[in-house]
C-alpha cells in the first residue's frame, strides 16, 4: 500500500511539473526559451529547414498569436454584455489557426493527424502558411511584419490591403517585426 501511494504521489508531481502545454517563462529571450523549449526550437528549426521561414519570424508571430500557449482560444463574444454568444472565431491553438485554414492546410501537405495544440504542428502550419505568402503575394519569408499582416487578415485581405484602415492592426505588426527582430540578434548571440 505504501509503495502505491509513493507511486502515485511519484506520478502526480510529475505530471503537475511536466508542463508540457506550459507557455515558456521568459517570452523575451529567444535563447531562454529555445534553452527550457528544445522541442519547441527543433520543431522550428525544421519549419525553417522545410519552409525557409527563419526562426525568429516563426518565434514572433507565434508569441503574438498565442504566448506559446497550447490550448489558446479567441475570447468569447457576449451580446448585451451578459449573454454569450460563443468564441469570436475558431482560432485555436498556438498558431491561432480558423478552421477552414488549418484543414486546407491538412489537405494540402497530407497531414491528416495534425493538431493546432501539438507545436510542432502549428511551426509546419506556420511555415507552410508564410511560404505560401511569399509565393502568393512576393512577401519575404524573413519580413516578419508583412507576413504577419498577410496572417492575420488572409492572402485575400492582405492583396486588398485591408489592413491599412486598421491602425491597431499595423501597431501589432510593427511589434511583431520589432520582436521578430529582437529574437533574430538574441540567437546569433547564442550561436542558435
Amino acid at each position: 500500500m505504501k509503495k502505491i501511494i509513493i507511486l502515485v504521489t511519484t506520478a502526480l508531481v510529475l505530471a503537475s511539473c511536466g508542463g508540457g502545454s506550459k507557455a515558456p517563462r521568459n517570452l523575451d529571450n529567444a535563447c531562454a526559451l529555445a534553452r527550457e523549449k528544445p522541442s519547441y526550437y527543433s520543431a522550428m528549426k525544421r519549419s525553417e529547414r522545410e519552409w525557409g521561414v527563419p526562426v525568429h519570424v516563426l518565434m514572433a508571430t507565434i508569441h503574438q498569436e498565442s504566448r506559446f500557449v497550447s490550448n489558446a482560444k479567441t475570447p468569447h463574444k457576449y451580446a448585451l454584455g451578459i449573454i454569450p454568444l460563443g468564441r469570436q472565431s475558431s482560432a485555436y491553438g498556438y498558431s491561432q489557426a480558423l478552421d477552414a485554414t488549418w484543414d486546407e492546410y491538412r489537405r494540402a501537405t497530407r497531414s491528416y493527424g495534425a493538431k493546432r495544440n501539438r507545436f510542432s504542428d502549428a511551426s509546419d502550419f506556420m511555415g507552410w502558411y508564410m511560404s505560401v505568402s511569399s509565393e502568393q503575394l512576393g512577401i519575404s519569408k524573413a519580413d516578419a511584419r508583412s507576413q504577419y499582416l498577410a496572417y492575420h487578415e488572409g492572402r485575400g485581405g492582405f492583396a486588398r490591403g485591408t489592413y491599412a484602415s486598421k491602425g491597431w492592426l499595423l501597431d501589432v505588426a510593427n511589434k511583431v517585426a520589432a520582436r521578430a527582430e529582437m529574437y533574430r540578434q538574441q540567437l546569433r548571440s547564442c550561436g542558435k
